[in-house]
């Protein structure tokens, strides 16, 4: 990697807390909490190394990617019993290869004492939401039910 690339990378785990709010990783990839919840569970997958393009992804990360996304998946169902999982790749802003996951709910979910809404259900999600933001009690309290049903 050469120092743009370095710093691109830091830059993207730094703005979305990747080490902070990790829930589970493998070696290619670490899933975290999103610092802002569109929805109850909300999160990131990103590659560990920085690749500007999803092309870039080798096959054995690839492979990494799919247990990840199981594992995920299982988890944020157990929790909050979500509709359906959205991945998004926009890459527009922070360009290195990563998703965002975001959970679905066609009703009202409640979690740490707090009601979360769906609010663009059905529709395409709304990422500019952050629901019960400034609340760090309330990250810490998600990341942990969701990491404890990863490890079940």
């Amino acid at each position: 990697m050469d120092v743009d690339e370095v710093q691109l990378l830091a830059d993207f785990r730094a703005k979305f807390r990747v080490d902070e709010l990790l829930i589970a990783s493998t070696p290619a990839w670490s899933w975290s909490l999103r610092p802002a919840q569109a929805t109850v569970g909300a999160g990131v997958l990103s590659l560990n190394r920085y690749a500007a393009a999803f092309a870039e992804v080798s096959g054995a990360e690839m492979a990494e990617l799919a247990v990840l996304v199981a594992q995920l998946e299982r988890a944020l169902k157990s929790v909050f019993d979500y509709d359906v999982v959205n991945y998004l790749m926009l890459m527009m802003v922070d360009k290195h290869v990563h998703f965002h996951v975001i959970p679905r709910y066609q009703g009202v979910r409640q979690f740490a004492g707090l009601e979360w809404v769906d609010s663009a259900w059905p529709a395409v999600p709304a990422l500019s939401v952050g629901q019960h933001s400034g609340q760090e009690d309330v990250l810490s309290a998600i990341r942990g039910a969701v990491g404890l049903a990863c490890a079940s």
